[in-house]
């Protein structure tokens, strides 16, 4: 049976941090299948102009697709030449709900992600969202520095 681990990537060096753990955890493990996930915090609770609703599935498509070559496809790109499977998910949400909510789906026997990241909208999310992830998890939660 494949053991399954989630890592959440946050497009930074803490993202590469988390990936890198957890491709250790993945060898010592063995048969193991790395699940790369980067969540773009969204809120369907936001208040948005007419405009902005109309722009909103073509501005949720073109983020999906900046996040998926520049985040996802070299991480995966990296698993695979560590010798590992892989898949990458993006999604919009909240990000600890989402990752947790992707970890019981796909069966996962863990999370791993970075305590903190460095700079901009990544520091709101890989913050606070850290610690709500660790509380509400589903599975066990490894906390990289």
């Amino acid at each position: 049976m494949t053991t399954k681990l989630v890592v959440g990537l946050d497009g930074h060096e803490s993202g590469k941090r988390a990936m890198a753990h957890a491709v250790k955890l993945a060898k010592l493990i063995g048969e193991c299948e790395v699940l790369a996930v980067y969540v773009i915090e969204w809120s369907p609770y936001s208040f948005q102009t007419a405009e902005e609703n109309a722009q909103r599935h073509k501005r949720r498509e073109e983020e999906t697709g900046l996040a998926k070559s520049r985040i996802i496809e070299p991480a995966l790109a990296e698993l695979k030449q560590a010798g590992l499977s892989a898949r990458g998910i993006v999604k919009h949400g909240d990000v600890a709900d989402t990752i947790n909510r992707i970890a019981k789906e796909e069966g996962a026997e863990q999370i791993v992600v970075c305590r903190s990241s460095e700079g901009g909208i990544a520091s709101r999310i890989f913050g606070s969202s850290t610690s709500n992830l660790v509380m509400g998890a589903s599975v066990p939660v490894t906390v990289v520095s």
